[in-house]
Order: structure tokens, then sequence, then C-alpha cells
């Protein structure tokens, strides 16, 4: 029967419970010679527009619906005991007031009546009712729901009552067959129903994948959707393989009693018309002042930004200028611009930090007059054509970068503007990518973690990476696969299920802005507290949407809080857009490997290629950038050799040299490739734009032509030459056809020259401020980390390196971020642990308002007691931020509680109006009236000080345990590195910094804990927590290796252990050892002490006390700066490394009177 159309159909949009891609229910629907499909995911229309565009170009007439969800009461209602329930309801859009009805349905189940489920109530469906057909779905359907309970008077009722609602012959009764029990007594008192009723009868057979083989797949499906397991009994479950595409023939065998229903199927196809409309544009107006038109309002900013961005407008600026302004005239993109040029004028009125471009749009004079962005696109050799092509109508795509502490005040005044009802954030899909496939999978089939895991990390990490390539690429996958019956099911399965959409979430940057209200175009959802549309980014622009990306860049924040700091320290207003680009200081810096904290330049990968470019100019970041990613890194050792050596440059033909010799002579941006086909075959950039995608895409046919038309050109009908071709211009068809493979080997990895110079710009910024300013800027820059203890310590660590101390957190110096005070970096408050805004906020106002704290006592006496409680009062003590105030923490620990009780007692006494204790001290002297009372205690040791900070900030501050190691852990892998690899998404391009899962390190550190475990055979096996310079790992040490190094796995030695690293998803990454060593700092040093001409002579017994202490094989010298004279001590009094012993000795002479010499 090839008449029968599937009215009820989940596709991969139903999430994690339709199993049925949406191309291959489309396909099998052509196979089947079936005329129509339609669509009805569960209370979403996620995949609606995928569908309609697929169908279509399959000659297939899509039908438009969703399968929602009906609240038991009203949608706003929800109750646990009485509004869990929620029944089944399928409607179909028969027209476009149907569509636009669904559209508002489906918006509302989400943005009012979630509970669960998206629903929606019959309230809601009366005012949404025209152009919709209703079918009373599956077994969940209301009406099948009340005969299952025998309650058919009740579902005669409701019948009636559905169809008053939706008008008769707009409501079917749908009868399924899927051999469940009490389905066919349930079919039976539907065909009664509609007997009694006259409402017609529809068959239908609830799709939720193709074939029926993929019935398996469908359950593993939905085991990962409930977080249940294959063997779990009581777990969701299909309980017959009857959900697949069924063809005509077999609906006929099980609904030959009823020809009526099957016949109805074509009959409501027949009926539904959506046509979605993919040549219209719904962009917003804005609204120009002045009675001007757009078109002449653009135009007059562009030619004041020209006259302040170009001192001499010569007639190719102009001529630009004018060319872009015609494009954008003609495509009808003048609103669009004069909206992204309001916002970033928004922004930069009210001092938020704008980035200088992003994307193409970098090549657009326009863009660069509108201050959109910063980089001078005639300089740098920039094409409009890669930004907005006039020969290839798309929309244009402006991406801009804020800071990202104040990104939201951009969109909230974007939506203040435009009408929070025309305003939406843009949804994106989670997908089942191969490696979490396999674990997905892996899981449901209660396969064990580790052969799970084995599986998975053989999948490569690579961009585009399928199970299939994999099996391709890695042979020892290959093998297991053809091998092993057990791996072979579990990768076939996840193989079938890959790429499959696992969940929804926002877009971290999307914003759709648009003429109309947005339900008038697209359904809309709530995630969490946003607003986001049903439809993806890609989906939105089709649509003719206007779409945005407001992106939220740290490093922005980084620049304008060391902008905002060089200018309180030393007063100079700098604007980083005015600073020179040709600083041969900076490019020295970069030149050395000095990248730490610069943008995009920092990681140890790029580190190594700047010590290796030794970047002279503003071109070479660019190309710098473009270059250190995979693929294009093919081209590095050519790029370096040409640059040290231009005259080796060759040319496959001299025509190249004006393209290529800003790269010496390598092929780096996709820029290149257009202007070699303008510049040698006579093309229009355009169409030069054009080919460059069309090679990227490697489709051979379509090369192969234009190969042909980039060597001898085109002519047009009347045998005019519209493109006179290489071999035209003087090149060889052998040069040519050379020139031609060479830009197609490139062009699948050829970058955007325009994204790289904006983002060279913003690396280049931040090189200057930190070569010029480095304590403000690494100030911002620790600020800026925070939340990541790893990466604060190591940006400590750079700055002991580099002379600039970090100073602990003080109630009286600190602010709320990391500030500067003359050549030092104060710890923010906020760093501190327990320590929040509030309370921040209440210590720094009372300085402010009553002076500083002069005592523990003073400091709770001035504070309000709002956010101000023991545990943060604790943890300040802990991390020793009332050090400055003279009491030993030991002390502070003691009293704190009690002093903190009094203060709140002496409070309230006051406010009854009692005597205060201190009433009559008034007047007098602070130290009168506000000492401490402090116990005798000795300090805590050293060590545990440091502990303290550790726990209350993240990391070590005043010192490190490890700090006499530090040139010993010279050239060791850090724990730094090692976490990085937890940061790498399986989608995204790995870098080369020589690290990830299975590669073997050394490291070295301190041993702050061990458990000890006990496996079968009675064989012991340990967890060691190993600390660095800038964090902590664990290590696990099997049977073997521990017995084998047992003695130096102890807690507090210090050791250097070499091993596997091991990555296991949503985990931290750990080290499996295979060897161990103690640390010892192998170069022999000696210990200079000095004694100023201050100082007394009686302060040698004091040092001799402090040596003692610390016995050891390090020599020691006494220096007198009155006499210049040197001596040294005894071999009694040498002494090991500690850091206990350099703390004391600083506090007893002075930090620069102690020196520890490496021979």
């Amino acid at each position: 029967m090839r008449d029968f159309v599937h009215l009820h159909c989940h596709t991969e949009y139903s999430l994690l419970d339709g199993a049925g891609r949406i191309q291959d229910l489309l396909d099998r629907c052509a196979e089947l010679g079936m005329p129509g499909l339609a669509i009805t995911d569960h209370g979403a229309m996620y995949g609606v527009v995928d569908f309609y565009k697929e169908a279509k170009s399959r000659g297939i007439k899509p039908i438009i619906g969703c399968e929602l969800y009906v609240a038991a009461r009203r949608m706003q209602d929800k109750e646990a005991q009485l509004d869990s329930n929620h029944s089944h309801l399928v409607l179909l859009a028969e027209n476009e007031t149907g569509y636009q009805n669904l559209t508002a349905l489906s918006s509302l189940g989400y943005t009012e009546g979630f509970y669960y489920k998206p629903r929606i109530d019959k309230e809601a469906l009366a005012a949404h009712s025209e152009g919709l057909i209703g079918l009373s779905a599956c077994l969940a359907g209301e009406i099948p729901q009340l005969l299952k309970q025998k309650r058919y008077q009740d579902a005669l009722d409701t019948a009636n009552a559905w169809n008053t609602l939706f008008g008769q012959g707009n409501f079917y009764l749908e009868l399924q067959n899927h051999g469940l029990p009490g389905q066919k007594e349930i079919n039976e008192s539907l065909v009664n129903i509609s007997r009694e009723t006259g409402i017609p009868l529809v068959a239908s057979n609830d799709v939720h994948y193709v074939n029926q083989a993929d019935a398996e797949a469908h359950e593993v499906l939905l085991c990962i959707q409930t977080g249940k397991t294959i063997e779990d009994a009581n777990r969701l479950s299909f309980e017959t393989s009857e959900f697949y595409l069924k063809s005509g023939e077999e609906m006929e065998l099980l609904f030959h009693d009823y020809p009526e229903a099957l016949q109805n199927t074509k009959r409501i196809w027949e009926r539904c018309n959506v046509d979605f409309d993919f040549n219209k544009l719904y962009l917003p107006k804005y609204n120009v002042p002045n009675g001007l038109s757009a078109e002449v309002y653009l135009r007059n900013l562009c030619q004041e930004g020209l006259k302040q961005r170009y001192p001499q407008i010569t007639a190719e600026i102009q001529d630009r200028l004018d060319f872009e302004l015609n494009t954008i005239y003609k495509m009808g993109y003048v609103d669009y611009f004069l909206i992204v040029w309001d916002f970033i004028k928004y922004a930069r009125d009210n001092d938020i930090m704008v980035g200088p471009g992003r994307g193409s749009a970098a090549g657009s004079l326009v863009s660069y007059t509108l201050n959109i962005t910063q980089i001078d696109p005639l300089k740098y050799g920039l094409l409009f054509e890669r930004f907005l092509n006039p020969e290839r109508i798309s929309m244009p795509d402006i991406d801009i970068d804020f800071c990202y502490e104040r990104r939201q005040e951009v969109i909230d005044y974007v939506i203040e503007k435009y009408g929070e009802d025309r305003v939406a954030q843009i949804i994106t899909f989670g997908t089942m990518a191969a490696r979490a496939a396999i674990r997905d999978v892996g899981r449901a089939l209660n396969r064990p973690y580790g052969e799970v895991d084995r599986i998975a990390k053989m999948v490569p990490m690579e961009i585009g990476m399928t199970i299939e390539k994999a099996l391709e690429k890695n042979l020892e996958l290959r093998m297991l696969y053809e091998e092993d019956p057990s791996a072979r099911t579990l990768i076939d399965m996840s193989r079938s299920l890959e790429g499959l959409p696992r969940h929804a979430s926002t877009h971290a940057a999307g914003v759709v802005i648009s003429k109309l209200p947005i339900t008038k175009y697209v359904p809309l959802q709530r995630n969490d507290d946003c607003i986001t549309t049903q439809f993806s980014m890609g989906i939105l622009e089709q649509l003719g949407l206007l779409k945005m990306d407001f992106l939220g860049l740290r490093t922005l924040t980084v620049i304008r809080d060391a902008l905002a700091m060089i200018e309180e320290t030393g007063g100079q207003q700098i604007d980083v857009h005015d600073i020179p680009l040709d600083d041969a200081a900076v490019y020295e810096m970069l030149s050395q490997g000095n990248t730490n904290g610069v943008f995009q330049l920092e990681s140890a990968g790029m580190t190594q290629f700047m010590k290796e470019l030794k970047p002279v100019s503003f071109e070479d970041i660019i190309a710098g950038i473009s270059l250190y990613r995979p693929g294009p890194m093919e081209q590095i050792p050519r790029y370096l050799a040409n640059k040290n050596h231009p005259e080796s440059i060759d040319y496959t033909d001299e025509k190249l040299a004006p393209y290529l010799e800003v790269t010496y002579g390598c092929m780096v941006y996709q820029e290149q490739v257009m202007q070699i086909v303008q510049g040698l075959a006579g093309y229009s950039l355009g169409r030069a734009d054009l080919v460059r995608r069309a090679m990227s895409k490697k489709k051979t046919d379509v090369m192969e032509q234009e190969r042909k038309y980039f060597i001898y050109g085109i002519k047009d009908e009347n045998g005019n030459i519209t493109v006179p071709g290489a071999y035209g211009n003087g090149v060889s068809i052998e040069k040519a056809n050379e020139i031609f493979d060479e830009m197609m080997e490139f062009a699948k990895y050829a970058f955007n020259k325009s994204h790289a110079a904006a983002y060279a710009l913003v690396a280049y910024q931040t090189a200057w401020l930190k070569y010029y300013y480095p304590v403000q800027y690494m100030a911002a820059l620790i600020t800026s980390v925070m939340g990541n203890s790893s990466k604060v310590a190591g940006y400590i660590q750079y700055c002991k390196k580099h002379g600039i101390k970090v100073l602990p957190p003080d109630v009286n110096q600190s602010q709320s971020k990391f500030t500067v005070t003359g050549n030092t970096i104060r710890f923010g408050l906020a760093a501190v642990k327990n320590v929040g805004a509030p309370a921040i906020k209440a210590i720094i106002t009372a300085r402010k308002e009553k002076g500083s704290f002069v005592s523990f006592l003073d400091f709770c006496q001035k504070t309000e007691d709002v956010g101000i409680n023991k545990r943060l009062v604790e943890s300040l003590i802990r991390c020793g931020a009332f050090d400055s105030l003279g009491a030993r923490r030991s002390q502070l620990i003691a009293i704190y509680e009690k002093t903190l009780d009094s203060v709140i007692q002496e409070r309230r006494r006051n406010i009854t109006g009692q005597l205060s204790l201190f009433e009559g001290l008034s007047h007098a002297e602070p130290s009168t009236y506000q000492r401490d009372n402090l116990p005798d205690l000795e300090e805590y040791p050293l060590k545990m000080l440091l502990s303290m900070e550790k726990e209350m900030t993240g990391v070590y501050i005043s010192g490190h345990p490890l700090d006499e190691y530090k040139d010993a852990l010279e050239g060791y892998h850090t724990t730094m590195d090692i976490m990085e690899l937890q940061n790498v998404e399986e989608n995204e391009a790995m870098m080369p910094t020589g690290l990830k899962d299975g590669s073997i390190v050394m490291l070295g550190g301190l041993i702050t804990d061990k458990k000890v475990k006990y496996i079968k055979n009675n064989n012991a096996m340990a967890f060691v927590t190993l600390e660095d310079l800038y964090g902590t790992i664990e290590v696990i040490v099997f049977p073997q290796v521990l017995s084998k190094y047992s003695s130096l796995l102890e807690e507090d030695r210090a050791i250097v252990v070499k091993g596997r690293i091991s990555l296991r998803e949503e985990e931290e990454p750990k080290l499996i050892v295979n060897e161990a060593k103690a640390l010892v700092n192998e170069k022999p040093c000696k210990l200079y002490l000095m004694i100023s001409s201050e100082q007394s002579s009686n302060i040698q017994t004091d040092i001799r006390q402090v040596l003692s202490k610390y016995k050891g094989s390090i020599p020691v010298y006494l220096y007198f700066e009155s006499v210049k004279k040197t001596y040294r001590f005894q071999p009694e009094l040498w002494v090991r490394r500690d850091p206990g012993l350099l703390h004391e000795l600083s506090s007893l002479l002075g930090e620069k009177c102690v020196k520890i010499v490496w021979n």
C-alpha cells in the first residue's frame, strides 16, 4: 500500500528516545515509495527544519508536527502528588497558522509548563488550535489511558471534548498495534467510540527507529537516557521490536479491518501544507535619527570614521569603502551593520572592553570605520569578499568579544532596545561523539570500565574523528574489532548511536534578534534561567534571522584591569589601540620564549615555536597564530627556513611573489588563495572565494572543472572572455597545474587571516603590557584565574622567578582582587576560601571609614557583622591576613572565637542601651583599649603555616615546601602540564605539547598523602598524592613497584617518579608509576649570610642558634659589610636545605642578606 503515510514518527530529536536519524528515516520512506512522512518529536520542534529540507530534497512532502505532553490540570500547577502524570497528544500543522500555533504551544510547554516534561494544558490548546490536526496518540494518550483504566464513558466524553476543541474532522482517534498487552482491547474501544461519535480513525506506528533490527540499539539508547543497564529488569523498555518504519503493506496487514484508518493517513497528508521560506530576511529595523534613511546614516557614519582612521583618504581607500557600502546596500544588510555599530558603541561608551574583531569581519573597511574592528584591512591585505561575498548570498557574521565580566550588560542593552520578546539566546546540542558513544554504550551494556576505557582510548582525539575513521586509522582497534566478538558488539552498537544528539544546552555566545516576536518564527524553550530558541544557529541563519555572537573573552578583562592598575599606580592613561606595533623589545621578549600569560602564545608548544620563529614584526605574530594548528604545522619548518634565509625562497612562478612574500613564500592564509586565483587567473574576488570554499570541500568533479577554468579561463555564451585564466595571463600550463595542486593541498587547512590578525593584535597588546608593566599585568592575570589554583600557582612561580614579590592577603592592604603596591602584588581577599563578596565589602568599607585596623580586636569591632563570621575570620587568620598586626597565627587561633563572641555581646548591650565596657575609654589612645590579650604561644612550624595558606588559598604564598628543590625541579614535567589535558575536548584540536593519555613523564615533588590498599593475594598497592610547585596529582603504585620503592614512597619525602599518564572520562588525570628516586639538588652549593653595617655583631649568636637546628653538609659563609671580609663557619654549623632555615634567617637578617650560591 504505497499511499500509506506515517503520521507519528520520532527522530533523533526525541532526545535519547528516538533512534531514527532524519536522513535514514527519509531514505527508508523513499525506498518504500511513501509520498510523505510526519515528524512528531516529544515536546520539541528541534528537527523540523532539517526534516523539511531533507524531505524536499528526496521529493517527499513533509508534515510538521509534535507529540506534546498535556498536563493533568493547569500547566502552571506543579505539585508532586497531583501533577507528575501527564498524557500525550499528537498535533500536525495543516497550514501556516497551524505551524504558528504549534510553535506557540511548544514554546509554552517549556517556558511556562515545564515540570519534568514540557507540558501544555487544554486552555492553551483552545487558544492555539486553529490550523492544527490532533491525534489521540499512543497508549500514553489521555483517551487510551482512560480505556486502560476501564473508564469507557470518561474516554468517550474526553474524545468528544477534544473533537469540540479542534472541530469536527480535525481530531482523529489513533489506532496502533505493536503486540502490546491490552492494545487490542483498547483499539476495539477506540473503534466503538468512533462509531458513537463520528470521530474518524487513523492508523499509526509510533515510529522510534528505522528498521526492526534497530530495536536493540533503541533499547540501549533508553538505558543511556535513564542511567540503567540492559540487564536491569526494572528499566524503561519498549516491550516489542515493532516500533519501526513499517511499509504500507505491513500496516495494511495490521489494520486490514479498518481500511478507513489507513486511507485517512493520506487524506491528512494531503491537507497538511507547510513551507519554509529560506529566501527572506527578518532583520530588525534600526531606528535612524533625524528622519534620515538607514543607507544615508550608515554612509555618514562610515565617512566620519574614515576621516578618523586615515589622515589622507586616497582614491583607493574611498573606492574600497564605496564598493563595500554598495554591496551591503544591495544585499539588504544596512540595518545589520547599524545594529552591531550601536551595541558596540554602547559598550565603548560604558567602558566595557571590546575586542579588536573576530573572524572574517576584520576584512571589512566598513567595520573598521564604524569602530566595530580595530585592524586596518588595507594595511594587512584583508579581503572584504572573504567576509561578505557579493556572488554568494549569505548572512554576514560579525562575532564580538567583550570583557567576560560585563558581556551580559551588552546583551541586556540589546534586550531593552529591541524588546524582550524579540531577543533570545540560542540552543546548541551535545552529540555522542566517538569516544563518548563507546563509553555510554559500554555503561548501558554493563561492560567492565577498564575494557570500555581501553577501547575508547583507541579512538584518536582529532577534529571530526568518527568510529569508522578510527577503525581505518588505528590498526590495533581494527584488529580488536575483527578478532574479539565482544569488542565488535560494543563498537557496532556505538557506531549505530554515534552522532545522535544527547542533550540540549545554551550556546555560549549566540543571540538572535528578530523583527517581530520570536515565536512568530521559532519555538522557544527554557534552559535553566535562560530563554533559548529550539533551533540551532545554522537553522536560524537559513530562516533569515539575525544571529550575533556575544563572546566573553577573559583576556579583555585582564587588559582592562591592568590598564586600571597602571593608571592607579602611575597615573598613565594608556589606550591599547594606540601602542606601536613595531616595538623591538616586545618581539625580543617573545623570541626568548617569555610568553607566560600572553594571549594565544603561552602554551608550551607555542612558546617553543616563538623561540624558533623569533618574530620581528606584527605579520610574524599573525603567521605564528595561523601556523600553530594541526595541518598548517607541516609548513612550519619551511616557513622558518625561508624566514631565516629569504634568498632561498623559490616561487613556482614569480607572479606568486606579491601574494606570498609576506609569508616567506609559504601559503598560510585563505586570503592568499583568493588573491592568487584573482591575480593569476583574473577571477573576481567574489568568484575566487567560491573557488576557495569548493577547494576546502574537495569535490573532485567540481575541482577538475575549476582547474580548467583557472588554467584556460572562461568564456560566455557569445565567446567573450570573462576570465582570462592563468595561461592567458602568461603562466605556463605546467606551472599553472602545479600552482593549482598547491592551492588544493593547502586549502584543506588554510586559515582565515582576518581572524588571525585580530587575535594577533590582542596577543601583541598583552605582550606589550607584560613587557612595560609586568607587575600590573601579572596582578590582573592572576585575578582572572582565581578559580584555578594550579594556574595561580604557576603565575606566582613566574612572578618569583622574575623578581615580582607576591604578598599574602592582608586585612589592611588587600582589595577583592589582586592589586599592585610598588613592585609587589598583593593577594586578593576574593581568592581566600570562605571569604565572600559582602564580607570583603564590609572589611574595605570599615577601614576606609574608620581607619586601618590596629589589632585583631580592633578589626572585630570596626567591621559590621554582615558576612563576618567565625568561619570567615578563621580563614583570614590561617592564610596570614592578620600577620601584619603583630600577632602570631597560633595566638589568634586560640582567641578568635572568644573575641568575636565578646564583641557580639558588646553590640547587643549597646543596642539595649546598657553601659559599654569601653565607653569610658572612647577618647583614649588606641593602644590602651584595642590591644589583643594574646596568650604566650609559640608560632606554628613553617610547614604548618604553609599548609594553612595552601588550604585557604589553594597555593603557598610566603614560601613553598619545595623551595629548596626549585633548581632540581627544572626540566621535569609539572602537574600543571598534566592537568591541562583534562581541558582538551574530544572535538578540539590536540596541540603537540608532547603530552597525551599514555605519555611517559618524569615528575618531581613532595608526597603529602599515602593510602595503602590490599588486593587479591594480599598484595599491597598505594595511592599517593604528589605535590609540586604548581599543584597535586594522584599517583597509583601497583604492588610490584611498591615493593621495590616502598622506602622512598613515604609521606614528606621529596621524590622523582617516572610513569604513565592515565586519562579517564570525568576524572582528573592520574600517574601510574614505574620508577621512583629521591629528589636531590645535584649541584653543590654554599650559603652566604651578610651582616650589614647597621646590625650589631651580637647577632652572630642568634645566627648560630638557627644554624644549629638545621645541621647538614652545605658550607655557610658570613660576610661583614662594615669590614668587607668573609669568614666560613666551622663544619659543625654547616646546614641542610630547608625552607624553615631560609625563612628564619631571612626574618633575622633580611631577605637580601641570605643567599644560596650554586657552585
